[in-house]
Order: structure tokens, then C-alpha cells, then sequence
């Protein structure tokens, strides 16, 4: 065997074994990718859950709320609202809009677990927030801590507003 031989031999060698890595690699990448996913399913459903439980109290203790689930393309959670009619002598009608939404966001390539925000009192926007974590460092205590702190401050801020 003459020495170019040996090295294209070996230059082949050197190939095949690198499309094998590349080929372990990528199917090591799509089995965390489908783990990631199944991960933000989890925390998904049970933040759901929370989010659901905290706005009900909402509405049942604020006379006039609605509650009403949120399943939509910005992702998933729920929302409180209503409507106030003011009547003033010598003014027009005028109506007072409030709502408070937490919802999660679907999952994106940046693999965060990303939850948002937004309060309206009396017309009025009283926040807009948003909270992230990367899935594979997720806290949910630290989700479920931000979202009660986000429904407090929401009822308090409407009862002193009403």
C-alpha cells in the first residue's frame, strides 16, 4: 500500500467519524429539545392551574368580574374584567374599563419559560409585565410567588381606585 493510500484511507476514516458525531450530536440536541418541550408542557399546565385558582378568588371577591380563560396563539392563563357605567349630572355617560391577564407564552427557540402580564383599572394601565427563566433553570415557586404578587397588587390598586 503506497503512503497516499494510507492517508486517504485515513482522511476516510477521519469522515466517517465525524459524520457519526455529527449524527449523535444532533440526535442528543433533539432528544433535550423534546425533553425542553415536554418541560414547558409541565410548568405550562400547572402555572396554568395557579394562574386559574388566584383569578377566580379575584372574581369572586370583586363584585362585577368576569373570569374567563385565556387559550390563544399568545399562549395560555386567564383574565378577569369589567365594565363600570359612571353617571355624572350635566356629563355624558362614560365607561370605565378594568382588566387584569396572566398569561404563559408558548415556547420559542430560546427555550424560556416566560410568563406576561397586563392590568387595566379604570381605563387606566396599571402594568405590563413580563417574567422569564430559561426551562432548564425554571423556579416554579419563584413563578407562582410573582403571579400572587401580581394579583395582590392588581386588587388592591382596583379596591382603592373604586
Amino acid at each position: 500500500m503506497t503512503d497516499f493510500q494510507q492517508r486517504l484511507d485515513k482522511a476516510i476514516e477521519r469522515g466517517q467519524r465525524a459524520s457519526d458525531a455529527r449524527a449523535r450530536a444532533e440526535a442528543q440536541r433533539a432528544l433535550n429539545e423534546q425533553e425542553l418541550r415536554r418541560l414547558h408542557t409541565q410548568y405550562r399546565l400547572q402555572l396554568a392551574d395557579h394562574i386559574d385558582q388566584c383569578l377566580q378568588q379575584v372574581a369572586r371577591r370583586l363584585p362585577g368580574f368576569q373570569f374567563e380563560p385565556v387559550v390563544s396563539e399568545r399562549g395560555w392563563g386567564a383574565a378577569v374584567s369589567r365594565d363600570d357605567l359612571e353617571l355624572a349630572p350635566r356629563h355624558r355617560p362614560t365607561t370605565r374599563f378594568s382588566r387584569f391577564e396572566v398569561i404563559i407564552r408558548p415556547m420559542t427557540e430560546a427555550y424560556v419559560l416566560e410568563i406576561v402580564a397586563k392590568a387595566t383599572v379604570r381605563n387606566k394601565e396599571l402594568f405590563n409585565r413580563t417574567h422569564y427563566q430559561r426551562l432548564g433553570e425554571a423556579d416554579l415557586t419563584s413563578f407562582t410567588e410573582l403571579i400572587d404578587l401580581w394579583v395582590l397588587e392588581f386588587a388592591e390598586r382596583y379596591a382603592a381606585k373604586s
